[in-house]
């Protein structure tokens, strides 16, 4: 007989490695500095600080990162629209 939970193994893997991952890239930062224009994104793709001509704007920070998480959760909810969809 086939067990059907025997992936849950590696799904947990998975997870797991996931979150390694996350905990990882929120650990890495890259800086760039362009045009008067400073941007400090960490590696999970969270912008820490914005600064034009010297002056700190998070004001455009917050409304970046609040997009991106938005386009995030659209992604996941496509992801899972298409899995259903292929489990039929």
């Amino acid at each position: 007989m086939i067990n059907p939970l025997s992936g849950l193994g590696d799904l947990q893997k998975l997870q797991q490695q996931a979150q390694q991952m996350q905990t990882a890239l929120q650990q890495e930062q890259v800086t760039v500095e362009k045009n008067g224009v400073k941007v400090q994104v960490r590696g999970d793709q969270i912008i820490e600080v914005i600064e034009i001509d010297g002056v700190i704007e998070n004001r455009i920070a917050e409304a970046i990162n609040e997009a991106i998480k938005k386009t995030q959760e659209m992604a996941a909810r496509k992801l899972i629209e298409i899995s259903q969809q292929q489990g039929r």
